[in-house]
């Protein structure tokens, strides 16, 4: 039997072409029941408060950057949805007065306009975030060299040979969006070869850092959270880092705040990674094949998927 259309568009493969019964599942699962899904290889974490969350989250970069020697040098690959652990970032570092000269750090995507990426005077630039609420507020004497900061670009050679340059990636972290991507990981388009079943994970796991289409959800979530709604403010395309590069990370921590996925995509993609059912329709999902899984939540995030009109 085919599988359903899209509820959201057509002409994509997502979430909502899932089977009836793995929906429901997912919907009813409730943060006692989130929490006992940790197994070998994925671990689930929740939190009280978001001072908790976010300096959690702020000291997975510490601890990576601590095992940072000129010898043996670590990086970890980092998101701009959530923001919040960026400022607390630099403030570790300064506070401690840590010297991470050797350390690397990756920019998990850009946005892609006009055949190249947004420059950091972009107002969306995601390059221009991560240096103006995290690198440009450590001390000089602490900060690494722009040289060990890698943010992708159109010509993405460059950036992919950073990750076999002998460089640790200790962790990638990174947020979940509506299409449930990490990075922008999005699913495919419905069409050719891939209109009636989309990609096998491991035709979707051999995708390097590229330039991607966005799904019409991912452009307006990123209005919503980031342009104050203004979808034409949104570019359509971006650079992403991919599976290939993932891979390469010791962990991959995603971070649910309740800010950029709902309270059933959070769900979700729990329940596909507990269970091992990978689906490149829910990319997410394929991280149920990935060795170190964390997946951490602000309790008060996580929400209800009961009706409730408004």
């Amino acid at each position: 039997m085919p599988r359903k259309l899209s509820s959201i568009a057509p002409d994509w493969w997502d979430y909502t072409t899932l089977d009836d019964k793995l929906i429901r599942d997912a919907a009813a699962l409730t943060p006692e029941k989130i929490a006992t899904l940790s197994r070998p290889g994925f671990k689930v974490v929740l939190y009280d408060t978001l001072e908790e969350f976010y300096l959690a989250e702020a000291l997975e970069y510490v601890s990576a950057w601590k095992q940072s020697t000129a010898d043996n040098p670590v990086g970890i690959c980092g998101p701009i949805g959530p923001t919040e652990q960026l400022p607390l970032v630099a403030r570790l570092v300064n506070e401690l007065n840590l010297n991470i000269r050797s350390a690397h750090f990756w920019g998990m995507d850009e946005w892609f306009l006009d055949g190249q990426a947004a420059p950091p005077t972009h107002p969306l630039s995601f390059e221009r975030a991560d240096r103006e609420l995290c690198f440009n507020r450590i001390r000089n004497n602490l900060v690494m060299p722009d040289a060990n900061l890698h943010f992708p670009k159109a010509d993405t050679r460059a950036y992919r040979k950073t990750w076999t340059a002998g460089v640790r990636c200790a962790v990638m972290q990174g947020g979940q969006g509506d299409v449930k991507h990490w990075a922008f990981n999005d699913p495919p388009r419905r069409k050719g070869k891939y209109q009636n079943t989309p990609p096998s994970p491991a035709e979707f796991r051999k995708l390097e850092t590229r330039v991607v289409d966005l799904h019409p959800l991912t452009i307006a979530q990123n209005a919503r959270t980031s342009g104050g709604g203004n979808i034409s403010l949104v570019p359509i395309q971006a650079i992403s880092v991919g599976p290939v590069e993932t891979w390469q990370a010791e962990k991959v921590s995603i971070w649910h705040a309740g800010n950029h996925d709902n309270p059933f995509g959070q769900r979700l993609t729990t329940l596909m990674i507990a269970k091992r059912v990978p689906d490149t329709a829910v990319p997410m999902s394929l991280l149920a094949d990935h060795p170190n899984v964390q997946f951490n939540f602000y309790r008060k995030g996580i929400g209800a998927c009961e009706v409730e009109m408004h």
